[in-house]
C-alpha cells in the first residue's frame, strides 16, 4: 500500500462527501438537520446554529483542516499496514 495514495485518496474521498455534505445543508435545512439528530441517536444539534449568515471561509477552512487530517490519517494508516506486514 503507498502511502502517498492512500493519505491523497481519502483526504479527496472525505472533501467530496463535505463538499455535498454542506451543498445538501445549503439547499435543504430544516431536513438535513432532522437527518443529522437522527443519525447522532438525537442529539439536538439545532441549539448549534447561530443565525448568522454562512460565510465562504466557514466552509473553506473545515474543508482545508480535513484535507490535511484525512491525508495524514491515510498515509499513516498505509505506513502501519506496510509496517505490521501483510498477508500475501
Amino acid at each position: 500500500m503507498k502511502p502517498f495514495r492512500t493519505g491523497a485518496t481519502l483526504s479527496a474521498t472525505i472533501l467530496l462527501f463535505y463538499a455535498l455534505c454542506t451543498l445538501v445543508w445549503m439547499a435543504f435545512p430544516e431536513p438535513f438537520i432532522d437527518f443529522v439528530n437522527a443519525l447522532f441517536h438525537g442529539l439536538d444539534f439545532r441549539r448549534l446554529q447561530t443565525g448568522e449568515p454562512l460565510s465562504w471561509w466557514s466552509i473553506v477552512y473545515p474543508g482545508f483542516l480535513f484535507a490535511i487530517w484525512f491525508f495524514a490519517a491515510g498515509s499513516f494508516f498505509a505506513w502501519l499496514y506496510n509496517a505490521l506486514g501483510s498477508d500475501r
